[in-house]
């Protein structure tokens, strides 16, 4: 007997988790493993939104709380917007979710027709291809390669675009790559976008303040305020704040879409946590230093990585300018053959082989969309990251 529906078996499941799960078992037995598959920061949360959330149980803050977020929580993302963006939105054009993620689902749930396409530049997250066909959409996946940095283009764009598109997914900075896109870049792809009336846009900023070199993250709604009744900024406070566990992410949009957003929030899980909103408020309307230090920090650990991939045989590696992960292009290695005479066909064998011969977690490109590349994620010690570059460094030596 079969329980999955077909539109569960057109999916996947999280290959970064899976993984994870499959490192943190080899650990259980005994294995020495770097894992670099999960992007979650390894900070502990700042003590000050953690006693906000003490505080929150303490004041009574442990009850049910609208579906959209609570009012004190969507005036703090608010003020987020127009102090740090420059724009402006009321608390109805506001929504809170268990996580971005969360947001994402709500949304193409909301949205979708069957049949509708949703363009999405590849590498991408690992769930928006997967959330859209979950939800009728038909994923068009437009490569974007290191040889174009990443990015999606102007001219590419025009040719992907079609009648049944309903929406582009825009995520800078990026998972995977820390590609950033320029104001000059953003404001050429909402030129084009003007005459696609029909088409929404979700710019995800979660990445928003993991910023690794010189170049300045633009929000879209900065670069294309005429596209602002048909765009949806989603971001939330996992990556700045060290709060991947507390499960808040947010988005915001015109009030007609925002509402039907949170109708969908209504009819699945209710509201967020009520404690988690607090400490989220906290997080947003506090001191922000923890933000600046860590992303300091990151920076010194994806110079460290990069630096160490980039005299590995085989790979090309463009340095992230943002978000914590490396995207190195691998495919000069594939076809060769481990020392166990293991054939290494394409991306998913490599990472395999890194995990079982390095003892090193990464996940292969083809969970992001882009064959013949893999991401490993930073956001780990200096000394796992020098343990890692040494031990791939290694293992990929010994092919042949």
């Amino acid at each position: 007997m079969s329980f999955e529906s077909r539109r569960v078996k057109e999916i996947s499941s999280s290959p970064s988790m899976i993984i994870s799960m499959r490192a943190k078992e080899l650990a259980s037995q005994g294995r020495d493993i770097v894992d670099m598959s999960l992007g979650e920061p390894d900070f502990d949360t700042p003590a000050h939104i953690i006693e906000a959330a003490a505080q929150a149980m303490r004041d009574g803050h442990t009850r049910y709380t609208a579906p959209q977020g609570t009012l004190a929580l969507r005036q703090a993302i608010v003020g987020k917007f127009q102090r740090e963006n420059g724009l402006t939105y009321s608390v109805d054009e506001i929504t809170v979710g268990n996580g971005a993620k969360q947001v994402i689902f709500n949304t193409f749930m909301a949205t979708l027709e069957p049949g509708d396409e949703v363009v999405i530049p590849a590498p991408y997250w690992v769930s928006y291809s997967d959330i859209v066909t979950l939800n009728g959409g038909l994923p068009q996946v437009i490569p974007c390669g290191i040889d174009v940095g990443f990015k999606l283009t102007a001219e590419v764009l025009q040719n992907a675009l079609t009648e049944k598109t309903r929406w582009l997914i825009l995520n800078s900075p990026s998972n995977p790559s820390g590609a950033i896109y320029s104001k000059v870049e953003l404001q050429a792809l909402g030129k084009v976008l003007e005459d696609f009336p029909n088409v929404l846009v979700m710019s995800d900023e979660i990445y928003e303040h993991v910023l690794l070199a010189d170049q300045p993250f633009v929000s879209f709604g900065n670069a294309c305020p005429q596209l602002r009744e048909r765009t949806l900024l989603i971001n939330g406070v996992a990556k700045a704040y060290a709060m991947t566990g507390w499960r808040i992410g947010y988005a915001a949009g015109p009030k007609a879409l925002i509402a039907a957003i949170s109708k969908i929030q209504s009819q699945s899980t209710s509201g967020a946590s009520a404690i988690s909103q607090e400490a989220s408020r906290a997080a947003l309307e506090g001191p922000q230093d923890f933000v600046r230090r860590s992303a300091g920090e990151y920076a010194e650990r994806g110079r460290l990585l990069v630096e160490g991939l980039s005299v590995c045989e085989g790979l090309r590696v463009s340095a992230p300018a943002g978000a914590f992960y490396a995207f190195p292009e691998c495919s000069r290695l594939l076809g060769r053959v481990s020392p166990q005479g293991r054939v290494i066909s394409d991306d998913v064998e490599l990472s395999a082989y890194l995990l079982d011969q390095a003892g090193v977690a990464v996940v292969p490109g083809l969970a992001f969309g882009l064959p013949g590349y893999f991401r490993l994620s930073f956001a780990t010690s200096r000394e796992q990251i020098k343990k890692a570059v040494v031990r791939i460094r290694e293992a990929l030596a010994a092919l042949r």
